[in-house]
This record gives structure tokens, sequence and C-alpha cells, in this order.
């Protein structure tokens, strides 16, 4: 292994030659000799040593001219210089001038020679991986700035996009005719569009500093039944499982008309995995005119219906008088046809009833009628009423009437009447033959709990959230052939008591109905 390549120049052949038998002993192998410093210029041009030593008297370049002339060509290479103990102040300016690193005085230690050789070939090694490193530094300053350069452009393209995007949702969101509104876990409002300002009638500053419950309010009994009643409950309570949910039957109070405007809330989190706080963004679409366009639809079914119960009665009353000979006697064969006729009179006058009842409780024209009156002879009557049905159909028909036989409740018999006989009649014509159907009337701390429990055929699961929508007619599987608003109207008449209305149901194992209405028992004097 070469400990280095060193270039030496010297008039004195002399010198020359014992120079590289000593580095040979000291094991420098690479040791390159010259006499003639212009002969050493033009190897230079070629080759590259790690250590140049040069003589200071020599005939046509002297020493100080030699390494000027070197240090052109290989700055940082370490250099020493020979000198006559008389040249001492020539070396020192070489020195000053050149930046030579070593001077050594003739004759030469061989110890001290050796040491200096392995210093300034180390030192040239060092600034040489120093100039490489410099080299890196310097190409990766260029790369760094380049980066740099290109981060800049590409920051300013992606601010610019980011400008575009803002102004676009700025557009989108200032101009939207739906109400745009923001609000924390608690409803206070933190920010809003101008349509949210129109339609509240207040100004975005007024607005945040108010609550979402202060504008917006709904009278719907299932948001009204949170422990906290209104929105906020609505929001408390969703927010813990569901990012989006939508709030219906809300109205928007308008501090300027004092005019309640019809509205949905369409409410979406904002949370994230970095958000702090919980909150919501919410569109508020106005249903004004869909309020409207439904009014009138309503208006228009009851006008319709009211105006069909005229001929119908009309109709059923002649029919009657055909069937029992009023008019004349009659044959066989017509009274069969005529009996037909008048019974799907009197069903299409059913259907007809149903919709006003619908119509009146919906549109808040159907005040209940409420009394004090005894609930266990209201059951037993519509038991009565069902019995033959139950066994013309060979079905057990039970009733549990557990209350005293005075009891009273405190509403609208009629109303009430008409959700029995109704849930009733669905499980008698739901039920098999032989089947088997159980009522069951039971108070408790001023509650009436209802039951009508039977082994049918039972209800899907998928079927059971749409039993008490209009117009539902059994399961997906089973079509009714009655109006489907029977459940629809019994949970308006339930709610409208302040009570509730549910079915649990198995397939093929059968469903049971029930309702409940707190606080209508009447307390049973002592006497």
């Amino acid at each position: 292994m070469s400990l280095g390549k060193i270039l030496y120049v010297d008039d004195d052949k002399l010198l020359t030659s014992t120079f590289s038998t000593l580095m040979k002993v000291e094991g420098f192998n690479d040791v390159v000799v010259f006499n003639n410093p212009i002969e050493a210029i033009d190897y230079l041009k070629k080759e590259s040593p790690d250590l140049i030593i040069s003589d200071f008297l020599m005939p046509e370049m002297n020493g100080l001219e030699f390494l000027r002339e070197a240090k052109k060509l290989y700055p940082e290479i370490s250099m020493i210089l020979l000198t006559a103990y008389a040249d001492k102040e020539n070396a020192i300016k070489t020195i000053n001038e050149i930046g030579v690193y070593k001077y050594i005085e003739k004759p030469w230690d061989n110890d001290d020679l050796i040491m200096n050789i392995k210093n300034g070939i180390e030192r040239s090694h060092l600034l040489a991986d120093l100039r490489d490193k410099i080299v890196q530094l310097e190409e990766a300053k260029a790369q760094l700035t380049k980066y740099s350069q290109n981060l800049e452009e590409l920051v300013a393209e992606r601010t610019k996009e980011l400008d575009n995007a803002n102004l676009k949702l700025s557009a989108i969101i200032n101009y939207c005719a739906d109400g745009i509104i923001i609000i924390d876990a608690k409803g206070n409002i933190e920010q809003v569009n101008p349509a949210c300002e129109n339609m509240t009638g207040l100004s975005a500053h007024s607005l945040k500093t108010m609550k979402i419950q202060e504008i917006a309010y709904t009278d719907n009994p299932e948001y009204n039944k949170a422990p906290k009643s209104g929105v906020n409950a609505a929001i408390l309570g969703l927010s813990c499982d569901n990012s989006e949910f939508l709030l219906r039957d809300l109205y928007i109070r308008n501090f300027l008309t004092e005019v309640a405007v019809p509205v949905e809330i369409n409410f979406a989190s904002l949370t994230d995995e970095y958000s702090q706080e919980e909150k919501f963004v919410g569109v508020i679409r106005n249903f004004s005119v869909q309020k409207e366009t439904e009014r009138l639809r309503d208006d228009f079914i009851a006008t319709l219906t009211h105006d069909l119960r005229t001929p119908l009665l009309a109709a059923i009353q002649t029919l009657k008088f055909f069937i029992d000979g009023s008019l004349g006697e009659i044959k066989e064969q017509q009274k069969v046809m005529l009996s037909t006729m008048l019974q799907s009179n009197e069903d299409l006058l059913g259907l007809v009833n149903a919709l006003l009842e619908v119509y009146r409780f919906e549109s808040g024209k159907l005040n209940l009628c409420k009394t004090k009156f005894n609930i266990k002879d209201l059951v037993k009557q519509c038991y009565d009423e069902l019995e033959p049905l139950s066994k013309k159909k060979d079905i057990e028909f039970n009733l549990h009437c557990d209350v005293d036989d005075d009891l009273k409740v405190n509403a609208d018999r009629a109303e009430i009447k008409r959700v029995i006989t109704n849930l009733c009649g669905n499980a008698l014509n739901y039920t098999n033959k032989g089947g088997i159907i159980d009522i069951y009337v039971k108070s408790q701390s001023g509650d009436l709990m209802f039951s009508v429990i039977d082994n049918g055929n039972g209800i899907p699961k998928e079927d059971i959230a749409h039993l008490f929508k209009r117009f539902s007619q059994g399961t997906s599987k089973k079509r009714s052939t009655g109006t489907g608003l029977g459940l629809y109207l019994s949970r308006q008449i339930v709610e409208a008591h302040g009570g509730k209305i549910w079915v649990e149901s198995k397939v093929n194992h059968g469903s049971e109905f029930s309702f409940l209405l707190t606080n209508v028992v009447e307390e049973l004097k002592v006497v």
C-alpha cells in the first residue's frame, strides 16, 4: 500500500539519489525526482502528487518560482522548501508569498524530514477531503436553492389554487339560496351566510351572540321527549353516533316580520382527528313553498273527500232500502249483488272518513274531546264488537283486563276506541285460522298500557319502521287490502294524547302492538 506520491526537485543529483534511497527505506515507494524544475512542471501538468519538495537555489528556475507554478496547478497539495542557512530569509519570504507548508534547512535530519513528509501528505489528504466536502456542500447548496425555488413556485401555485377555491367557495356560500350555519356542540352560532341572515332578519354579528335554540324551534314531539327539548337535544342525541343527520319539522323565527319559516336542517359534523372541539355545519332549506303546496293539496283532498261523503251516504242508504225491501221485493240474486255494492260503498266511505281524520289531525283542526270514562267498559265494548269475527275465523280471542271495574281515564273516548278497534282488527286480519289473540289492559302510576298479542305471521324487521307511516299496507311480502291509514291514524291519535305506540314482532312468531298513555288515569276516591 502506497503511503503517498512524493515529487522531489533538486539540481543536486547526489541529494535526489540519497532522498530516493531514504524514502524506499522508510516505505515510500512512489517517489518521483527531477533535477530540472521545468521538467518537473511538465510532469505536474499530467500527474498529481501528494507532496512536493523543492530546493530553493536551482538554475533556470529557483524554488520560489517553481513552487508558485505548482501552487497554480494544485493549491491544496502540501509543499516543503529545502534551503541552506544563508537562504533562510528567502525561505520565509517564499512561505509568506506562496503559503509553503514547511521549510527544512540543509543538511536535513532524516527523522525530522520523515515526520514532516508524513504530516505534509496527511495535510494534503485532509485538504483534498475538505475540498471534496466543499464541492459536495456547494452542490447540495445549489440543489437546495433549486428545491427552494421549486418549492416557492409550488407554494405560489397552490396558494393561487387555494385562493381560487376559496373565492368559489365564498361565492357558493354567499349566494347560496339555502341558509348555512356553523355551530358548536352546545348550539352556539359561530358563522352564518347571507341567506341565513335573511331568514332570521338579523345580522351575522347579532346571530353570533345567540344559540340555535333561540332562532329555531319544533313542535315535533319526538324531539321534545329528549332530556333537553328542541334542536339542541336532537343535535346532542345524534352527534354521538352519526356524522350526518336531518332535522325536519323545524321553524326559523324571523325577528323582523315575526313570521315562522318552515325549514329542514341537514347537519354534518366538522370534527376530525385534529379537531379539539366538536362542531357542526347545517344547511337550512326553506320549505315555505313546499308547505304551501302540501297545504293546498291536503285542502283539495279534504274538500274532495268531504264532497264524496254525501253521494256515498245517499248511495248506501238507497242500497239498504233495496235490500230490506222498502222499495219492493227483489230476487235473491239481486240481493247478493246489491249487498256486494253496499259493502264496497261502505269500504269507500271508510276510506273517505279515514282521509278526513288524517287531514284534521295533521292540520291541527281536530281538537281532542277529552272526557272521563270507564276504560274497562270501552275495551269490553270493542271486544264484543270484534268477537264474532274471531269466531268466524276460529281464532281464540282472549281479554285480560287487569284494572278496577270503576277505573276511569281522561281521554277522547271515540278516538281511543278507534285505536283499540284498529289494533285488534289488524290482529284478527293477520292471524291464521286456529290462532290465538290476547288483549291486555293494565294501569300503573297513573299510566294506561294497552297491548294486543297474536301468534300470526309476524312482521319482517325491515318493515317495522314503515308500519306507522301513511299508506303503509302490511309488509313487503304480504300486502293488505286496506287503506294503509289505520296505524298511521292510530299513531296520530296516541301522540296527540302525549302517548307512545310501538310494535314488537318476529317472523312466524307473531306480533305485539302496544300503546301507552301517561297521566290519564283518574285516582279512585276512597269511600
